[in-house]
């Protein structure tokens, strides 16, 4: 169970997801040239609310896309989910994680390098104008971010160019304290067991807005994104319960 309470309840909105399949997931939706990023686009037409989702840095992988498909059409409210590949075809390679060895390290090293989580943040206002823009249905949009995502939606939300009304981070990568005081949406943080403990704690306590922080104690950091290993029972429940929990905050707030 979690290490951490909930801060705040969840919808009253019922969430009903459907089977988690464990390999060899068929994707709902399709890819579409968005905001001028190639993006997985899932969810109903006439959804008048958007998220969208900042992957992990691998990029397009089966259990995200479940994931997408899990917000997109579970419970009450429907949701049109966007995944725009800011990575521009070139994610780091799971191969590479862990980085147990000195070659890994010096790879992920120059891949953080290239690819900061400002380069996401920076561009998401733009990218959430343009999806306003070609779906005119919408009125609001949330974000849910993973690892790398997760630090990108951090910045993003404290921003005055914040296009959110309200954000995700769930097993985030350079959780920091100093990021949450500028934060004036509802958020939610689910953590894994590997992000440091101490670090969650101070950015909740620093939070001003209504939220809810949550640990995962026993999940590896990327359970609920591309290390998601869903043949395992464990995982599996608890990968559907970090989806239920996500679809009741942004039930309630967004």
């Amino acid at each position: 169970m979690s290490a951490m309470p909930a801060t705040s309840g969840h919808s009253a909105a019922c969430c009903n997801l459907p089977p988690i399949v464990t390999k060899g997931y068929q994707a709902k939706g399709k890819y579409e040239e968005v905001g001028g990023y190639k993006t997985y686009v899932t969810g109903p037409a006439d959804a008048t609310k958007a998220i969208v989702i900042i992957y992990d840095i691998f990029g397009y992988f089966e259990q995200t896309l479940q994931g997408a498909d899990i917000l997109a059409h579970s419970g009450e409210q429907k949701y049109k989910v966007f995944i725009p590949d800011f990575f521009k075809g070139e994610p780091c390679p799971i191969e590479w994680y862990p980085p147990d060895t000195e070659e890994k390290q010096k790879n992920l090293g120059a891949f953080f390098g290239k690819n900061p989580p400002t380069n996401a943040s920076s561009a998401l206002p733009g990218y959430v104008q343009s999806i306003k823009t070609e779906n005119r249905s919408l009125t609001s949009a949330g974000v849910l971010g993973f690892c790398w995502g997760g630090k990108a939606v951090a910045l993003t939300a404290k921003e005055s160019t914040n296009p959110f009304a309200a954000a995700a981070s769930v097993h985030p990568a350079m959780v920091d304290a100093a990021d949450a005081p500028g934060i004036k949406v509802p958020f939610i943080m689910l953590a894994s067991g590997d992000e440091p403990a101490e670090d969650v704690k101070k950015f909740e306590d620093a939070l001003t807005v209504p939220k809810h922080v949550e640990t995962f104690a026993d999940q590896i950091h990327g359970w609920m994104a591309a290390r998601s290993n869903l043949s395992d029972d464990r995982v599996k429940a608890e990968y559907e319960r970090g989806y239920k929990t996500l679809l009741g905050f942004f039930g309630k707030h967004l």
